[in-house]
């Protein structure tokens, strides 16, 4: 079984793996088809990833086929096209038993805390897999990455009557942009990269984008009638950025920390209790996140068509990843075919 490991900071190896398993009562042996990169694994690469060790299978956006079952498999099939979710729960402690898997106190995450997807065959719980009859294995490998921004923004509970803020055109930042422009809002979108904001532009459609300034309030005000955003959404794991998030919310607001920092972060009391803040993190997607998202983009309500600017043979991997670590690049999403 072809594999591609992450051997320590910066070295890729290929490797042949033995491919027999024994399914366990629940488990489904998938086929790999496509692999999503994101930004943990680029951090992974730079040696900057929290919870991480070495060394490490990636691959946790993942579009699947379905090449065995053992046991309840809740319907699936031989032959299934899938999104996995690679959250793996404990079930059993207070997050998970109160409906909130993604923060479980035993969390593991493919490719993250164990080993994921990149390679020809994985076994999964059967739970984990999102089928759907209609999407491509490409569209289901980008599941992932767009539920995080869906559940950053049913943490915030946008509504049409809101104003919101994006910080950061990332990936997650685009997710996000995505599923506030769904709830209805005016969307107005932050970062220093010129590039990032006129894809949100020309692809988005969003009307509203901010550049790099010392200080942003006066165009946000110019945007939002002279008031300031009812909703900031910062998905740039910047310390910096993320204390300014509180400065750009409007009295009475919200601020959802959506990326995460590896340290503290501080801001002013003052400035948090005067505007009577509510502060959110919002952490992974939950099983009824992938469902509906998968249902949006069957019906087409989510084009998933200009996220993916690069796409690369799983043989040619290795020598391609470090150039995807550049902005220069110009790598909105990058997608290794198996």
């Amino acid at each position: 079984m072809r594999t591609i490991i992450l051997q320590e900071p910066g070295r890729f190896t290929y490797a042949d793996q033995p491919a027999d398993v024994v399914l366990q009562p629940g488990e489904a042996l998938v086929k790999v088809g496509r692999i999503g990169i994101c930004g943990t694994d680029l951090h992974a690469f730079r040696g900057r990833q929290p919870f991480f060790s070495y060394p490490r299978i990636l691959g946790h956006e993942l579009g699947v086929e379905v090449v065995e079952t053992a046991g309840p498999a809740g319907g699936l099939k031989p032959g299934d096209r899938c999104s996995v979710e690679p959250y793996l729960n404990c079930g059993t402690c207070i997050a998970c038993r109160r409906g909130k898997p993604n923060c479980c106190t035993e969390l593991r995450v493919l490719g993250v805390h164990t080993d994921g997807g990149m390679r020809e065959f994985l076994v999964v719980p059967a739970a984990k897999l999102h089928p759907s009859r209609v999407l491509s294995l490409e569209q289901l490998a980008l599941v992932e990455t767009l539920g995080i921004g869906a559940h950053a923004v049913a943490r915030a509970a946008i509504t049409p009557d809101d104003t919101v803020l994006v910080v950061g055109a990332g990936p997650i930042g685009l997710a996000v942009t995505q599923f506030a422009q769904l709830a209805g809002a005016p969307v107005a979108v932050l970062d220093q990269n010129a590039a990032r904001l006129d894809f949100c532009g020309r692809q988005l459609g969003v009307r509203h984008l901010i550049g790099a300034s010392e200080d942003p309030t006066p165009e946000l005000t110019a945007m939002f009638g002279g008031d300031l955003p009812t909703v900031v959404l910062d998905a740039t794991g910047n310390a910096a950025s993320m204390r300014k998030a509180l400065d750009y919310a409007a009295p009475g607001g919200r601020v959802v920390y959506v990326g995460l920092f590896q340290g503290d972060v501080s801001f002013p009391d003052p400035l948090f209790h005067r505007k009577e803040l509510t502060l959110l993190a919002s952490r992974n997607a939950t099983p009824g996140d992938f469902t509906g998202i998968i249902r949006r983009m069957e019906a087409g309500q989510l084009d998933t068509t200009p996220w993916i600017t690069h796409r690369v043979p799983f043989g040619e991997m290795v020598d391609a990843f470090p150039a995807w670590l550049d902005p220069a690049s110009g790598v909105i999403k990058a997608m290794v075919e198996v």
